[in-house]
């Protein structure tokens, strides 16, 4: 994690910490063994945590994080920190092309090249981060409205058609599905890379030209909004010109779920996706967000720092991660309060 004008880290005790002892540590340990388990070269915690495997009940767990880790606070440059919510869509799709099954999902293209680490795209999100190798050298990748008019069509990058390209749209926005085949089957789609374009909320645009009012502004207020007119809706869309190609998750691969930036398994309610620029991946964090109320309490728990997105910048920043399917998409789209965060960092 990085500490400097931009960000300061002040540590504090865990006794300090308020609701600390009432959280289930169990769920967050068992969260943080996913991403142990991913990682290549495994350090001294995420060994110890290994060596305690998934056995491990709450007090044991309360014990393994005090044990192992050091609380601090963080504060960003004087602004308040944000929290909002992703989940996995679950959306209707088809192997072949045919009928309603009319928005394409492509594959990664094999011409393009991502000019920073993918964990590190919100950093650089107000530039081109990929682009296109031509014969007269490197240009901008295809925009979203190029891409939805077909100039990637032909190449055998169809993955799997759609019945509603503003679910499609979703799907790329959260960066994961579960796709229901016509046949009964399902498949999970995780992110592969993006065109390198900067994103634009088409939220804020539709707040900005008066179509939505911010106070009633959420996913499903902009969803209806895209329905009412698909034509009008498309001409919003291509104002974010940022697109997501994804690729196809083996069933052993995606058997326990959407996969994070680490390549680990999502677990819902202690998930966080981050800007890495800032927070290590794998990294616990403590999240207190007073006025989100979860089974009647404010919401305060701790979570494993597993992934990365577009819109998700700066130290005091981060995205909780719901689950699947249409309730989770409810709760997501609802989600967006002042938070505070503490990290973990390991004890030296």
């Amino acid at each position: 994690m990085v500490d400097n004008e931009v960000v300061r880290l002040v540590a504090v005790s865990f006794a300090a910490l308020d609701f600390w002892r009432e959280d289930d540590h169990a769920a967050a340990f068992h969260a943080l063994l996913k991403s142990c388990r991913k990682a290549s070269s495994p350090d001294a915690v995420c060994a110890a945590a290994i060596a305690l495997g998934d056995g491990v009940d709450r007090v044991t767990a309360r014990a393994f994080f005090e044990t192992h880790y050091a609380p601090h606070a963080v504060h960003g440059a004087g602004q308040q920190g944000t929290v909002t919510g992703y989940y996995e869509p679950e959306v209707r799709g088809s192997r072949e092309r045919g009928g309603a099954f009319d928005a394409p999902v492509y594959g990664r293209p094999h011409d393009l090249v991502m000019l920073t680490p993918d964990t590190e795209r919100a950093r650089f999100n107000d530039r081109i981060t990929g682009v296109r190798e031509t014969a007269e050298g490197q240009s901008p990748y295809y925009t979203r409205e190029e891409i939805d008019a077909g100039v990637l069509s032909g190449r055998g990058l169809e993955l799997l058609y759609l019945d509603d390209p503003v679910e499609l749209f979703y799907m790329q926005v959260q960066g994961s599905g579960l796709v229901r085949l016509r046949d009964g089957s399902a498949v999970r789609l995780t992110y592969a890379a993006k065109n390198g374009h900067p994103y634009t909320s088409i939220g804020k645009l539709l707040i900005e030209r008066g179509a939505i009012a911010p106070n009633a502004m959420s996913m499903a207020a902009v969803k209806a909004w895209l329905h009412a007119d698909l034509e009008r809706g498309r001409a919003l869309l291509a104002e974010n010109k940022s697109y997501v190609f994804f690729r196809e998750l083996a069933e052993e691969e995606g058997r326990d779920g959407p996969l994070g930036a680490e390549g680990a398994a999502l677990t819902p309610g202690r998930s966080l996706a981050v800007d890495a620029s800032y927070h290590r991946l794998g990294l616990p964090v403590f999240v207190t967000v007073p006025d989100l109320a979860v089974e009647g309490a404010p919401f305060r728990r701790l979570m494993i720092a597993q992934d990365v997105g577009s819109a998700i910048r700066g130290p005091e920043r981060g995205d909780l991660f719901w689950g699947t399917g249409e309730e989770a998409g409810a709760i997501a789209g609802s989600t967006h309060h002042i938070a505070r965060f503490l990290v973990l960092l390991p004890k030296r």
